[in-house]
């Protein structure tokens, strides 16, 4: 019995996605693992705290550079009809030339406040330099798209791994040569041309040679609003960096950074992979709301069957293999970091209903929501800040699950009956 639902289970496209990107998530957190130990035994809490704020940069960045990968204009490939696909192709094409450049310059302009914000002049020319990674993603995003619109993630679960497998050794290396917080950003720009390799090696499609805006306003207004959604979940997801390096200093920054990524890294990349995985799934079934209902309800219970078991295990274990594998000065992290992981299962769910909203077509309601959960978020953090990084910690997880609710109302929202008047 049990193993017939387990072959059922793991039958259909979206456990045969789900299990190509679970993989690449195998070998992308056993490098992420090394190259977070090297850096952990190397770097001081303030030189974790560095780091931090360039990462913090490239998440802000990547909303409106990288929607192959997680919403924005790129999402419109996969969602758009067979007969609309070659222009919707074309006009992302520029659309993503136009954003890449303008987010370069916006960074560049950026770096010397954000550098002021958080007293750390270090940061100014890695943040200035980072910003011309991001001219190199127009090349692949719609090949990209097109890749997950045919459900081919195989494809995309290679390339993301042999990407961050790169980032992570030279990352590695150039911080075993003393580069500091310098290898974090050659690992960055020297990795991203593996997803042009891989993409292009795996799709015909090739860029037009005539500039043309057709559907713009219809793709414009479909990417703005996935991008609006992802820039509220980067805010929120980023918005206690801001405010423990600003209130608590660079230090404590590093500190919770720490226990933030040791905690919740593991669980985002596989909750990610996961999104990726379901968006296309449900697009294919939306036409049919029963089968939508039917495999949207499959998907939650596979989203559950892998995240908590891996949160519930990293949590436990969590005081035992942070002073063995990050050594004893990491230790203050361990409260941090255990209720950090646990905000991974509401946070799964939640973005799981995000993706339901979309695939409908109910991308405002999607917005709407993030931006009245964001301000919540933000006021939340603020007051906790004032008692101390492990409150901001207790705050996070109370603001996850108070999106639960949210997805509950989702759900009876998409599957409500028709009234009969």
């Amino acid at each position: 019995m049990l193993v017939n639902k387990v072959r059922a289970i793991m039958g259909n496209r979206l456990s045969r996605n789900l299990g190509w990107l679970g993989l690449g998530q195998v070998f992308m957190r056993v490098s992420r693992l090394g190259t977070t130990v090297v850096l952990a035994r190397m770097f001081s809490q303030y030189d974790y705290g560095l780091i931090s704020i360039v990462y913090t940069c490239q998440a802000f960045a990547q909303v409106f550079t990288m929607g192959s990968l997680g919403g924005g204009v790129s999402a419109k490939i996969v969602e758009a009809k067979a007969e609309d696909l070659e222009t919707v192709c074309n006009t992302t094409y520029w659309v993503s030339w136009m954003l890449c450049i303008l987010v370069c310059v916006i960074q560049c302009i950026a770096a010397f406040p954000i550098a002021w914000f958080y007293d750390a002049p270090e940061v100014f020319w890695p943040i200035f330099v980072l910003s011309f990674m991001y001219l190199m993603f127009p090349v692949f995003k719609v090949h990209g798209g097109l890749i997950q619109r045919e459900n081919r993630l195989k494809i995309t679960a290679l390339g993301i791994t042999l990407r961050e497998m790169a980032n992570n050794i030279i990352t590695v290396i150039f911080a075993l040569l003393g580069f500091g917080v310098w290898s974090v950003v050659f690992g960055l720009l020297l990795s991203a041309p593996v997803w042009i390799v891989v993409n292009y090696r795996n799709h015909t499609w090739r860029p037009p040679r005539k500039i043309t805006f057709e559907k713009g306003r219809e793709i414009l207004q479909f990417g703005l609003s996935m991008m609006g959604v992802e820039f509220m979940d980067k805010l929120r997801l980023n918005i206690d960096y801001l405010i423990v390096g600003r209130f608590l200093g660079v230090d404590a920054l590093g500190l919770y950074f720490l226990a933030f990524n040791a905690g919740l890294g593991i669980s985002k990349q596989v909750i990610n992979s996961t999104m990726v995985a379901l968006f296309p799934h449900l697009c294919a079934e939306r036409d049919d709301k029963a089968q939508l209902k039917k495999q949207y309800k499959a998907s939650l219970k596979q989203v559950g069957f892998v995240i908590i078991p891996l949160v519930l295990l990293q949590s436990s274990l969590a005081p035992f293999y942070v002073p063995i594998v990050f050594g004893q000065k990491w230790v203050p992290a361990v409260p941090i970091l255990i209720t950090i992981c646990l905000s991974a299962i509401p946070l799964a769910f939640g973005l799981a209903s995000y993706q339901l909203l979309n695939a409908v077509g109910k991308i405002n309601l999607t917005l709407k929501w993030n931006l009245i959960y964001t301000g919540l978020f933000t006021a939340v953090i603020l007051a906790a800040v004032s008692f101390g990084v492990y409150w901001v910690a207790i705050a996070v997880f109370i603001c996850q699950c108070f999106n639960l609710m949210f997805s509950i109302w989702a759900f009876r929202h998409v599957f409500a009956k028709p009234q009969v008047s």
